[in-house]
């Protein structure tokens, strides 16, 4: 297999090379769940679940870790202006985000380990690091010595002057270097804290990924991954403490996705521009917010208007009634042989779309495929004399690439009408029979405002969402 991967750290293309067993350990930094997610954490989320969809498509077996940061400042403070506690928050938006990326069609990890389930490794991690002289205590606050690691800034390739220049000093810590980071962080009155050597507290933000990490994919991962706003201060000092640690390479392939901007500006809070994902599903299908994230190569920005949420749209709304289209056409075709020609034809399409995908997983140019394998479904169900086995290859190769891989066609659809639909439908044409067209009329307006469309044709009626 050529699938080569961009590294972060290496800035270079590199073919995915792992163990021989066709396993693939992959971490993606989770959420911190003090809130809804917002569309950038969402393209982060969507295509990894893309690249996992991918190596498993191509028969690597997957095991996949994303973590939820369910304690740190953020929380805290939501804790203290809404008076409900950590835990409470955390449980809340954790469900919020199972929500949202259900609802956009995203696989759950194998693991979602808490933060807060891994307390007692932290500890013992951060006794390891303070014993090889990594790490020092500062009036209950254990901080990362990074002048200990000679090799500290090799995944952002900054000089320690510059990293000191993007590090931001908080109101008093007693560091012995600026970048030098917290590891645990003493607890404050009424904070919520654990038990440690140093006394109450909690762990910093950076030790939780390199514990869980380690914990469930061992010393060395194949992928780690998350937006690249996480490739510093975060992803470069989990490597300084995981390699301080263990004594072993951290991650083999460091993969980051680019931001979101809305419009020509830059997303933020203090623009007052952040789309939450929980409000943007109430206006967008889920495909179509899939399509959007997609659309574009994951190292290339986004940028979202509503024009571009309408295009989306449209294009999803094209994929969706051609697999309809072939669902239903299949219904009514005779067996007989797999065309040749059209079996050649198909196997060329799987080579452009596995070309894309090995070009550091370029969905935007397998969507491509997928829209030229659409246009060659519309000819073939426009065919009269087409067999069902030439239409369900077809079939087989969207549900492959387009609906296993990439999540943007659906083939359910049409096979799980729910009891009200049918019985609406039923009702229809039980009126048109008898010439009641106002009230089939009635009751297609009626499906009509449930978001059911009815198309009405020589082999029946279909139906389809809008």
């Amino acid at each position: 297999m050529n699938l080569k991967v961009y590294n972060t750290q290496t800035k270079i293309k590199e073919k995915l090379n792992v163990d021989g067993n066709k396993k693939v350990t992959m971490y993606v930094c989770g959420p911190t769940v003090y809130n809804y997610i917002h569309i950038g954490n969402a393209r982060a989320f969507t295509f990894f679940d893309v690249v996992r969809r991918y190596l498993e498509h191509t028969g690597f077996q997957v095991t996949y870790v994303q973590n939820f940061t369910d304690v740190d400042d953020r929380l805290i403070e939501e804790s203290k202006q809404t008076g409900e506690a950590v835990p409470v928050i955390a449980e809340k938006y954790i469900e919020a985000y199972f929500a949202d990326m259900d609802g956009m069609g995203v696989k759950r990890a194998d693991i979602h380990p808490r933060a807060t389930e891994h307390i007692t490794e932290m500890i013992e991690a951060i006794q390891v690091l303070i014993e090889k002289g990594y790490a020092y205590e500062k009036n209950g606050d254990i901080y990362f010595r990074t002048n200990a690691k000679e090799d500290y800034g090799k995944l952002t390739h900054q000089s320690r002057t510059d990293l000191k220049t993007g590090v931001r000093i908080e109101v008093n810590e007693e560091k012995e270097d600026p970048t030098d980071f917290a590891l645990w962080k003493n607890a404050k009155p009424g904070e919520i804290s654990w038990k440690s050597p140093w006394g109450e507290g909690r762990p910093g933000w950076h030790i939780e990924c390199s514990v869980m990490a380690r914990k469930y994919l061992g010393d060395t991962i194949d992928i780690h991954a998350g937006g690249i706003d996480l490739c510093f201060p975060h992803h470069e000092n989990e490597i300084a403490q995981s390699e301080a640690w263990t004594d072993q390479p951290f991650v083999r392939y460091w993969m980051h996705n680019e931001y979101i901007n809305m419009g020509a500006e830059k997303m933020s809070k203090s623009l007052g521009n952040v789309k939450r994902v929980v409000d943007l599903r109430k206006h967008y299908s889920q495909a179509a917010l899939r399509y959007f994230i997609l659309s574009v190569h994951y190292r290339n920005p986004i940028s979202f208007t509503e024009e571009v949420m309408n295009q989306a749209e449209e294009s999803v709304a094209r994929m969706q009634t051609a697999a309809n289209n072939l669902i239903h056409r299949i219904a009514f075709a005779q067996s007989g042989q797999m065309d040749q020609a059209l079996e050649q034809e198909l196997a060329g399409f799987t080579n452009r779309f596995t070309e894309a995908m090995n070009d550091d997983f370029n969905t935007a140019n397998a969507i491509s495929v997928i829209f030229d394998v659409i246009k060659l479904s519309n000819e073939w169900v426009a065919n009269s004399v087409v067999t069902r086995e030439s239409l369900g290859a077809i079939q087989e190769w969207l549900k492959k690439h387009g609906e296993d891989v990439l999540g943007l066609v659906h083939f359910t659809t049409e096979q799980h009408l729910d009891s009200e639909i049918e019985a609406r439908i039923a009702e229809r044409e039980s009126a048109r029979r008898i010439r009641d067209f106002k009230r089939a009329d009635e009751i297609r307006d009626h499906l009509q405002a449930m978001g059911i469309v009815l198309e009405d044709t020589a082999q029946g009626v279909r139906w389809k969402r809008k």
